[in-house]
């Protein structure tokens, strides 16, 4: 079956791989959509991701010397949707013939745990494209959480890809006054239809003056641009004693992060947000799992348009051409599913 993989860096596969055993317990599934994340999988696609260079302890939860992953890497992918197609005689939940969203890899299939797909069933009345939006919705809701959002806050959210268009609909509809802030004119006016209050044009000039103009400062920036520059200024951005929620993948050197000057006068609290766990207080009620479901519940229920940020579907054997296009006009597209088809 077919499975993209980097070789290297810059330089994707479309090869095989022969299908796994049908074990107790497992169901197979047919991928029919696999959405790309176009922030994690280009530090594989570039080499810049820290698992390639590092080694992350997961007891002592330090990256240290040595390294965690090496090409090629194949199968990386973020989230998937498939139709059950075979289930092992002990397995009754998913039906076989259903569509099913998960994690699986950008491959043709994958045998899977029958438990991990209980409640991934998709309606028949969804679009089945959304599910492989579970995941980074999954992320925009995590941010929002970190974010401890009010009913009245004004909040700002940098960057409007597909997480920060996420994250500015997650907001508002948790009662939040938002200020969508990006570069790119088209990503604005979809934040404009998703609920942001207002939309600032980075290019523009500086989003903490402008909040500063309108609101004496945002309560809390929930920062997805993933740019150390976006950093500083969302903490610029914040009041005395305001949160900047850090959500998106920063590589390399901090450069452009003065924490000398606002960070260390107003008092910023600086938390990070990833999907490897939710925020610490809301640990005994909440898991990954539980935002997964959530934002696809939302999404069932028309409080979503998913759909609205699928730009572009390409055949999986086009991958290299797929990746080629993130990697060097990055602000064309939103996000990017491969279809499989037999």
């Amino acid at each position: 079956m077919r499975v993209i993989t980097f070789e290297e860096p810059g330089h994707v596969r479309v090869g095989l791989e022969a299908p796994a055993d049908l074990v107790p317990g497992s169901v197979r599934v047919r991928t029919l959509y696999s959405g790309v994340s176009a922030g994690t999988e280009l530090t594989a696609y570039r080499g810049t991701n820290p698992y390639l260079s590092r080694k992350w302890d997961t007891e002592r939860r330090l990256f240290v010397e040595g390294q965690t992953h090496a090409y090629p890497l194949a199968g990386w992918g973020y989230q998937e949707v498939g139709e059950v197609v075979e289930a092992a005689p002990d397995v009754a939940d998913p039906p076989l013939g259903c569509l099913v969203w998960g994690i699986w890899g950008h491959r043709a299939e994958a045998v899977l745990p029958a438990d991990k797909l209980v409640g991934h069933v998709l309606p028949a009345s969804v679009d089945p494209i959304t599910g492989v939006l579970a995941r980074v919705g999954a992320i925009a809701l995590n941010a929002v959480h970190a974010a401890d959002v009010h009913l009245g806050d004004q909040v700002a959210v940098f960057g409007q890809g597909v997480i920060g268009l996420l994250a500015t609909r997650l907001a508002v509809l948790s009662g939040a006054g938002v200020v969508a802030a990006d570069a790119i004119s088209d990503r604005l006016e979809l934040a404009r239809r998703f609920g942001a209050a207002e939309t600032f044009d980075v290019r523009a000039g500086s989003v903490a003056e402008f909040m500063r103009k309108r609101v004496e400062g945002a309560d809390t920036v929930i920062e997805l641009s993933g740019s150390n520059l976006g950093l500083h200024e969302a903490i610029r951005t914040v009041r005395k004693g305001g949160r900047v929620v850090a959500a998106g993948f920063y590589q390399g050197d901090g450069v452009g992060l003065r924490l000398g000057e606002e960070f260390h006068h107003n008092q910023v609290q600086l938390v990070s947000s990833q999907i490897g766990g939710v925020a610490s207080w809301l640990s005994h009620r909440w898991d990954v799992e539980r935002l997964q479901r959530t934002f696809m519940e939302l999404v069932y229920r028309g409080e979503i348009d998913a759909r609205a940020l699928v730009s572009h579907v390409m055949p999986v054997d086009q991958a290299a051409a797929a990746f080629d296009l993130l990697d060097k006009h990055q602000s064309e597209v939103l996000q990017l599913v491969f279809e499989f088809k037999e």
